[in-house]
């Protein structure tokens, strides 16, 4: 198991203030939206993760909570982040899957647990954007790895994805080329079955 404290990189001994600097510096250094069309942009989102894991095992650790699956427990955030949560599960079981979307990104960045990462999952699939749906189930599995329902949805989408072969990612559309090659094979298996050749351009 990865020492939470190292991944911070800091000493257990260093006080509540201490850590939530460091975790707001990595935070900063490694924030998606500093990799936008950057092809370290993967490799800093799972760093990402890392660290909100970290920071949120500290946390819990901290408080002496064995029970609550990797929520932050920093001054008064517990309940309200639980409440959040509750929210956004109530929304997603309504099938306003728009209000839920809005109220998982208002969840500040030091609340984001296993639960968030989870109902993130759970919307993009109700999107379809399967993709991004496993990377958030995989990320909940790996931030609350007893979790039965965090469990039986990542094993649940890695089998739709093998069993139906790859899916087009979330925002990668078909270009001309894929449509050019559609009609390619098309054509071979018209050519078979005797019908006229087609031609792309």
């Amino acid at each position: 198991m990865t020492d939470p404290y190292a991944v911070l990189g800091v000493s257990p001994s260093a006080s509540d203030e201490e850590i939530k600097k460091a975790y707001r510096e990595l935070a900063k250094k490694y924030h998606p939206d500093n990799y936008q069309n950057n092809p370290l942009g993967d490799l800093a989102a799972e760093k990402m993760k890392e660290i909100n894991a970290a920071y949120d095992q500290i946390q819990t650790m901290r408080a002496g909570a064995k029970s609550y699956s990797g929520a932050s427990y920093s001054a008064g955030s517990g309940s309200e982040s639980r409440e959040d949560l509750a929210a956004i599960r109530a929304q997603i079981n309504a099938g306003n899957l728009v209000d839920a979307e809005r109220l998982c990104n208002a969840v500040p960045v030091t609340r984001r647990n296993a639960e968030w990462y989870f109902l993130r999952g759970l919307i993009f699939q109700n999107q379809g954007r399967y993709a991004n749906a496993s990377e958030c189930y995989r990320a909940a599995c790996s931030m609350d790895p007893s979790n039965p329902e965090y469990v039986a949805k990542y094993n649940e989408i890695r089998t739709t994805s093998r069993n139906y072969g790859s899916y087009t990612p979330y925002n990668e559309s078909c270009s001309a080329c894929d449509v050019c090659q559609g009609l390619v094979c098309a054509d071979c298996c018209c050519e078979c079955m005797g019908g006229d050749l087609i031609r792309c351009c």
